[in-house]
């Protein structure tokens, strides 16, 4: 369906499937002083290029056949169908709920005194998640009707409905290198590229995208990983830390380059953008390096779903109120194959830092609470118990100080359905990061139009981890965050940027 909204902007057109838009863009250049600091105004005007013409879209999931691998396949499915099926508590419709992309509205304006809300979808045109098609790899040899039974995130009678399309799906086999995820899931490993040889693998995976994008006749492909968290690489000289090096030693079959690493190489080298939705450190600098070369997106890391959400927008609130957060102690449990491969120290570790890290920006922000540093008693507990199966059960307690050397407690329980958090923010991890691929921009004097930096730092609404060079400030507080995404949205369509202050009402100008 197509999107009812016009945009009536003289400083926006569209032009053969391309939307032209001017945005004067104004910011604050600091400059510190002993202990002055100068504010200087600065505006830059920016014109952006958007391709409105809608590609057929393949996505390539590395864990096809996991937990979020077919709970979101069988989504995309049902929600394609039309999907009716029974519960205890009556009949259930699919939907997206969860997906900022298909379910968020964004105001554009008013009416009157009627703010007017859109959903996020009729922006710019997106791909719709029902002309996606789905492929991928996975150490399990189970087409996605069984992968489904296993995972125990849908009701059975959904799965009923759904078996028949899920069974025509089998993933490629996937990679398997012991060293970088957990000892247990050895047992499911039998499906696997055969040998150690590095090199070779990375030619099967090549071959397999490009059989994949030939088959089904797309027009691109993206590459997600939603396999198991893997142990962090070692940034080693020579190995990982140059993309010449990465290759060289792919070739070799250097121990410490990862299986996430070689899917990421793979997709790079086939002109795909490459998703780590996990939190080990796939985005080594080889990586980095080779994707800018290649001019491919790679964005990560850790999806960010339900309790690390909360816990990015409730310390922002404490913060931005002058309230103290002295510790959060969060404590997890879980019994799907995500927790049991994370009872192990390794893999802990890297989810460990992910979820750990999320509030420093937050906290630094604020030098009249943490004068000296911005640090906090932040500890994190996760616990493997199988009978929870697909279901989150978290415990969070932040204490804080207030006025007065007074005290604060607050402990939030969450219970969650960790599959059903993960798959829509996969969808618009999907959906943004094509959209990206369409979008352009120049500022005055230059002559041809560039598309944005490799590492798609747009996207950090969606990552516990957002993965951010050096030379761009790092953000994790969740409304400057959904904020920034929804502006940039706005400004390609030619949409006026909302400031909240309505002063259009509360300062009417005289005529």
């Amino acid at each position: 369906m197509e999107s009812s909204l016009t945009i009536s902007n003289p400083t926006s057109k569209t032009e053969h499937d391309m939307i032209y838009s001017q945005y004067l863009y104004s910011y604050s250049q600091v400059t510190k002083s002993e202990k002055k600091l100068i504010v200087t105004p600065k505006t830059i005007n920016y014109t952006f290029k958007t391709n409105t013409k809608v590609p057929k879209l393949g996505v390539m999931l590395v864990g096809l056949g996991g937990n979020n691998g077919t709970t979101f396949t069988g989504g995309i499915i049902a929600n394609r169908d039309k999907v009716t099926w029974m519960t205890k508590k009556g009949e259930n419709h699919a939907n997206f709920f969860g997906s900022i992309t298909q379910c968020s509205t964004t105001k554009i304006g008013v009416c009157g005194t009627e703010e007017i809300y859109v959903p996020f979808k009729d922006i710019l045109p997106l791909v719709n998640p029902s002309d996606i098609v789905i492929s991928g790899w996975d150490i399990s040899k189970m087409n996605l009707a069984d992968g489904m039974k296993r995972a125990e995130v849908f009701d059975y009678n959904l799965q009923e409905k759904l078996n028949s399309e899920m069974k025509k799906i089998v993933p490629y086999p996937g990679i398997y290198y012991p060293d970088f995820i957990a000892k247990n899931q050895k047992d499911r490993a039998d499906n696997i590229l055969p040998g150690e040889n590095k090199g070779e693998h990375l030619k099967i995976l090549r071959g397999h995208i490009k059989e994949f994008k030939a088959l089904n006749k797309l027009d691109k492909v993206i590459v997600f990983w939603t396999a198991n968290t893997e142990r962090c690489s070692d940034i080693m000289k020579g190995i990982n830390d140059t993309a010449e090096n990465l290759l060289k030693a792919i070739e070799k079959s250097e121990k410490e380059i990862s299986s996430s690493s070689m899917y990421a190489v793979a997709a790079i080298l086939e002109g795909c953008s490459f998703i780590n939705a996990s939190p080990q450190n796939t985005l080594v600098p080889g990586i980095v390096e080779l994707a800018e070369k290649h001019k491919v997106f790679i964005c990560g890391d850790d999806m960010k779903t339900g309790q690390t959400k909360f816990k990015t927008a409730f310390t922002e609130f404490l913060v931005s109120a002058g309230i103290k957060p002295v510790s959060i102690v969060s404590y997890n449990h879980l019994g799907n194959n995500d927790g049991k491969n994370l009872s192990e120290y390794a893999q802990f570790h890297s989810k460990e830092t992910s979820k750990a890290s999320c509030v420093d920006d937050i906290l630094a922000s604020n030098r009249i609470l943490f004068p000296k540093e911005p640090k906090i008693d932040h500890v994190v507990v996760i616990k493997y118990v199988p009978s929870s199966g697909d279901t989150k059960k978290a415990l969070d307690e932040y204490a804080s100080e207030i006025m007065m050397g007074g005290q604060h407690f607050l402990s939030v329980y969450n219970v969650c359905e960790d599959s059903l958090l993960a798959a829509p923010i996969m969808l618009d991890l999907m959906l943004l990061t094509e959209i990206f691929e369409r979008i352009e921009w120049k500022t005055e004097g230059m002559k041809e139009f560039e598309r944005f930096p490799n590492v798609l730092t747009n996207l950090g609404y969606l990552f516990k981890a957002p993965f951010t060079p050096k030379d761009v400030p790092l953000v994790n507080s969740l409304s400057r965050q959904k904020q920034g995404l929804e502006n940039i949205m706005k400004i390609c369509a030619g949409i006026t940027l909302d400031n909240n202050t309505l002063l259009e009402f509360k300062c009417k100008p005289k005529t």
